[in-house]
């Protein structure tokens, strides 16, 4: 098994010297970056913003002032932490100027392991009620759980993205999971 790089990825050029040859303006550098963490970033805004259009506005403006922005990266987080949290930020500044509506997430972004109808159709709907009941959460505790819960990053990382304590960002992930566990009580 080939040893993980700085950026996680085996075998491959590490995040940060992606992100040194971006901030030099090295396109294709950047275009790894972008491959990389390109499609989680999609996936988490979509999430927080809970609209296609508005969701991939918010990533062209992310990678825009990504891009603007390199240069002045200066490597006291990972590179996918500092994307995260360029994305938090407009993810913030799009919602704040669309009204929001529930409704289901897009079908590629469900999945599921069984084929039968009945099964897709609850998995559909649970899915749907979880998109709800993350609607009602504060932006800042609806960030902290899909950057724990769905990106899978550490407590320090989310610390960083949000401008906040780690010990902040553990006390929103429990009013988060409280008040989830509380709202989704019925699918249990």
């Amino acid at each position: 098994m080939e040893p993980l790089d700085a950026g996680g990825v085996s075998g491959a050029v590490s995040d940060l010297s992606l992100a040194r040859r971006a901030a030099l303006r090295d396109r294709d550098a950047f275009s790894q970056l972008v491959d990389r963490h390109g499609p989680a970033l999609y996936r988490y805004v979509l999430r927080m913003v809970h609209d296609p259009e508005v969701a991939a506005d918010c990533l062209q403006d992310t990678l825009v002032a990504a891009w603007t922005g390199f240069a002045d990266f200066r490597g006291e987080s990972t590179p996918r932490t500092w994307l995260f949290g360029i994305a938090t930020r407009q993810a913030y500044r799009h919602r704040s100027r669309v009204a929001l509506q529930p409704g289901p997430l897009p079908d590629d972004l469900v999945e599921t392991t069984s084929h039968r109808p009945d099964q897709d159709a609850v998995d559909s709907a649970l899915v749907e009620a979880l998109d709800i009941a993350l609607l009602g959460l504060p932006p800042l505790q609806r960030s902290c759980w899909l950057l724990r819960e769905i990106e899978g990053l550490h407590y320090a990382e989310i610390a960083l993205i949000l401008g906040t304590t780690h010990d902040a960002v553990r006390g929103l992930l429990h009013r988060a999971r409280s008040t989830l566990a509380e709202t989704m009580e019925g699918w249990r």
